[in-house]
């Protein structure tokens, strides 16, 4: 499992800005990420495997920052079994709290994509920060049961 990517929005509806690399921490989420105050939804995490399937069902390849998710991760699939688990990127703990469901405004980036997002949590998870750390693209990432 890896982390492929990260991306922040500065403010809702503002577009993705690509990161390779960024602190994430219990008060802030991911440093510069709108989003970021304590709760449920601090971090949003997308797995790369369930992104390309929705891709798929529409039939079109979409850059994965149409999501508007934070992290991007290979080598898993999110379940409903895993609210309560964590996501371990080095010093960063993530526990995952619920599914991060897909919105209608998915369809406004594509046609469909909100219905291709909705089952088998396609759409990722929403995470809490448990531990502050730094993240680069291609760390290593564990689960924790």
């Amino acid at each position: 499992m890896q982390l492929l990517d990260i991306a922040i929005r500065k403010k809702s509806k503002a577009p993705m800005e690509r990161k390779t690399e960024a602190m994430i921490t219990k008060v802030a989420g991911v440093d510069g990420d709108f989003r970021g105050k304590p709760g449920k939804r601090q971090v949003t995490v997308l797995s790369k495997e369930q992104w390309d399937i929705a891709c798929s069902q529409i039939t079109t390849t979409l850059p994965w920052t149409i999501r508007r998710s934070n992290l991007l991760i290979s080598g898993v699939r999110f379940t409903p079994d895993m609210v309560g688990q964590q996501i371990k990127i080095g010093q960063l703990i993530l526990l995952i709290t619920r599914e991060t469901d897909p919105c209608p405004r998915m369809d406004q980036q594509h046609q469909g994509l909100t219905q291709a997002l909705t089952p088998d949590w396609r759409g990722g998870v929403c995470c809490r920060v448990l531990a502050d750390g730094r993240v680069t693209i291609g760390d290593s990432i564990d689960i924790i049961a």
